[in-house]
């Protein structure tokens, strides 16, 4: 049990932001991005389009370890996402037992259709706050983030 004395507010206002933080995440998956609440691809398949797009070329390793799947729960979502074209397994010419995938042009327009879509009805939502809570509201999910970057093992749960 959290012990009150360890924050400046209640566990039941802890248990109110966790309740929060499941509503949002819903919220921002489905209804921040026509293409995500259409089903076209499902959140999942976008965080991994988008984490391949900044990487251009990942392991099969690399994404398990990043969707925290097993190695046959990655190859799963890569063939899903294979079949739609928005990526392209090769091999890697310095070790040709290692599979790699990378984006392709059809999934960098998704990524970059889906984002910006985000980033309009995110601006929309921004509107209902005053400068400085926007202001705020970023500095706080930057904090949280890179909590969470520095602290995987809390923030993410294990594959089991």
């Amino acid at each position: 049990m959290i012990a009150d004395e360890e924050f400046a507010i209640s566990t039941e206002s802890i248990g109110r932001l966790a309740d929060i933080i499941l509503s949002l995440q819903r919220c921002f998956l489905a209804r921040l991005s026509e293409t995500l609440a259409a089903g076209q691809v499902s959140s999942a398949q976008f965080f991994l389009l988008s984490h391949i797009n900044t990487h251009e070329t990942l392991s099969m390793t690399e994404i398990a370890a990043k969707m925290s799947h097993t190695t046959a729960a990655a190859t799963g979502l890569v063939d899903r996402l294979e079949r739609l074209d928005y990526v392209e397994r090769t091999t890697d010419p310095l070790d040709r037992r290692k599979v790699l995938v990378r984006i392709k042009p059809k999934g960098v327009d998704l990524v970059a259709l889906i984002r910006q879509d985000m980033m309009a009805n995110l601006s929309k939502v921004m509107r209902g706050l005053s400068p400085h809570e926007q202001i705020m509201w970023v500095q706080i999910y930057d904090k949280v983030f890179n909590y969470c970057q520095t602290h995987a093992d809390t923030c993410i749960p294990s594959a089991d």
